[in-house]
């Protein structure tokens, strides 16, 4: 018998996503789906679904990056 590992779907998480991270996160699906390509695009994007920005602003690439990376703090 062979040992397999495996990650299971949310083994990584320690909580639900919040409705915010839902919201962004079927934004970023929704983006990609429809042939997004690039980070440009996938702000554009994000700022055409009228998805929140951290603050209100409008979505930029740097500020895309840091939610990102605070996201996956």
């Amino acid at each position: 018998m062979t040992n397999q590992q495996y990650l299971e779907v949310h083994q990584t998480r320690d909580r639900a996503p919040t409705d915010y991270e839902n919201i962004l996160g079927d934004a970023i699906e929704r983006a990609f789906a429809a042939g997004v390509d690039g980070l440009d695009g996938l702000v554009r994007s994000l700022n055409e679904q009228c998805v929140p920005a951290p603050g209100g602003a409008a979505w930029t690439a740097g500020l895309y990056v840091a939610e990102m990376k605070r996201l996956g703090a």
